[in-house]
């Protein structure tokens, strides 16, 4: 696990790096913050940033971290999605990724009701991707305006460029901050308006910090340099005098009884090789204490309550991989249970899915495999999922994997996720190509089969790795399992900025 992480740790710098030596020393050389140092300066002193989406792109053609930082940090003691820009790639044009990322980071905001921060430097879209980026990415400034309606706040703090469509980033926002002499924000730089009117007009004149200030409105604060808008920034947060609307936590919480580095060895490099999550659990929830639900039935999913740094959780924890009818049955009543109770869930995945065979099925599993997603699915009670190993086929779905919406969703480095394992996808697949040539009559290469084989098994386990969907954006980052408590702690405030409350019923279940 220390090797995984290792390597994480590696891939991650490639994102803070950024636009690489030249390019930083360049941003550096005008005087100018890196986008991460702007974070650092905005968040209150000494507390944690809890970045999200670190390797968007990861494998792509485009830097790690798709050219924005984002996630949650505590501002004038409020807490804040926060989104910056990054100038040395590219100028701080979004491209395909970043734009993905973006609009992950303000689907957090919007659920989580957060105030948005938005740290602007950036030339507008990557031109050269603009037939990926022009059509979705309008949703930027819809969700910023539907924030605003739902009387979330949103705050543009403007360092450098903000041009043609990202000049409506300000534009869309509660609050602007413009640097002095820093700051451009215009539709059409001279160049367009050169050539869309023949109007000769420079820089400062079409949008300059100033102009914005005293002329067009557009500014609301004017800020001498970097740092002192940063400082306006957090003024602007500190009076907006914003109150959770959630239960707060519990202020006598105890550390876990047992030592986090154990996290590290938990689970095995064999994925195959069970293991028990009450070990995780004894190491994340508050004094190790966790009241079992139905322990002796459907004994290969763990149920039960637990407190995380004073939040009340329900946690659902795969214990040997397979879900059978008993273990599906079992998970839909607790999360009704938790629903009843306004109580978030926490999902520990390590699943290869839900059970097949002659036997499962005439016991219906199909029925009580919908059963469980059917709670899940309409199950309105934050979700938190964790993929600590395996998390295959239906059972990453009945597990609350990404297309249920969980508010947060986070990888250990040794997670897996997939249609099914990759030794079984090629099997299948080996199976249905022996039984066609069966079917033609036709003598089957056993020798292609070989080569088949060992082409989709290598193909599915590359894109089963972490560091692949967490480039995709099918998770919210990849986590060292030693920082879960901590992590699980920071998603679990921020969900209680809005009010927990549970589903007022169900759909139809199949009995």
């Amino acid at each position: 696990m220390l090797a995984k992480v290792a390597e994480l740790d590696a891939e991650h710098a490639k994102a803070v790096a950024g636009g690489g030596e030249k390019y930083v020393e360049r941003h550096r050389g005008r005087g100018k913050l890196l986008a991460r140092e702007r974070v650092e300066l905005l968040v209150d002193a000494d507390s944690p940033f809890l970045e999200l989406s670190g390797l968007a792109g990861w494998g792509s053609e485009y830097r790690v971290g798709g050219s924005l930082v984002t996630g949650i940090g505590v501002v004038a003691g409020v807490e804040c999605v926060i989104s910056a820009s990054d100038p040395t790639v590219k100028g701080g044009a979004i491209n395909p990724w970043g734009m993905r990322k973006g609009f992950r980071a303000a689907e957090i905001a919007a659920r989580n009701r957060l105030p948005t921060i938005n740290l602007v430097e950036s030339g507008g879209a990557d031109l050269p991707t603009q037939k990926e980026i022009f059509i979705p990415g309008g949703r930027t400034f819809r969700d910023l305006t539907r924030a605003s309606a739902a009387g979330i706040p949103t705050v543009a703090v403007v360092f450098g460029n903000s041009t043609a469509g990202g000049a409506y980033l300000p534009g869309m926002s509660d609050h602007v901050v413009m640097v002095k002499n820093r700051a451009k924000v215009f539709l059409g730089g001279p160049p367009l308006v050169k050539m869309a009117t023949g109007e000769e007009a420079d820089d400062e004149e079409l949008g300059g910090a100033e102009m914005h200030a005293r002329t067009s409105g557009l500014a609301d604060y004017l800020a001498e340099d970097e740092r002192d808008a940063i400082r306006l920034g957090r003024r602007i947060v500190g009076r907006l005098n914003w109150q959770k609307l959630g239960p707060p936590p519990a202020d006598d919480y105890a550390e876990p009884d047992h030592d986090p580095e154990d996290l590290l060895g938990i689970v095995p490099g064999d994925l195959k090789t069970p293991f028990d999550p009450r070990e995780i659990i004894a190491r994340v929830a508050d004094g190790s204490a966790f009241d079992e639900f139905k322990p002796l039935y459907g004994t290969s999913l763990v149920t039960g309550w637990a407190q995380i740094h004073g939040y009340p959780v329900g946690i659902l924890a795969n214990a040997r991989g397979v879900i059978f009818s008993q273990e599906a049955q079992k998970a839909t009543q607790f999360i009704q249970l938790a629903n009843q109770t306004d109580t978030p869930l926490l999902f520990l995945h390590n699943t290869t899915g839900y059970m097949v065979g002659k036997e499962y099925e005439q016991g219906g599993i199909i029925k009580h495999g919908a059963m469980m997603i059917n709670a899940v699915s309409n199950s309105a009670v934050p979700h938190i999922s964790v993929l600590v190993g395996a998390s295959y086929g239906a059972g990453h779905y009945g597990m609350c994997g990404r297309a249920y919406d969980p508010r947060f969703l986070f990888a250990w480095p040794s997670a897996k996720s997939a249609v099914m394992g990759p030794a079984q996808l090629a099997g299948v697949l080996s199976i249905v190509m022996r039984q066609g040539a069966e079917k033609r009559g036709q003598p089957y290469n056993e020798e292609h089969d070989a080569a088949m084989r060992a082409m989709v098994e290598n193909q599915i386990e590359a894109e089963s790795l972490p560091m692949f969907l967490s480039g995709m954006l099918y998770d919210d980052g990849i986590i060292d399992p030693r920082d879960t408590r901590t992590v699980l702690g920071m998603a679990l405030s921020a969900v209680h900025s809005g009010p927990i409350k549970g589903a007022d019923g169900f759909g139809v279940f199949r009995m």
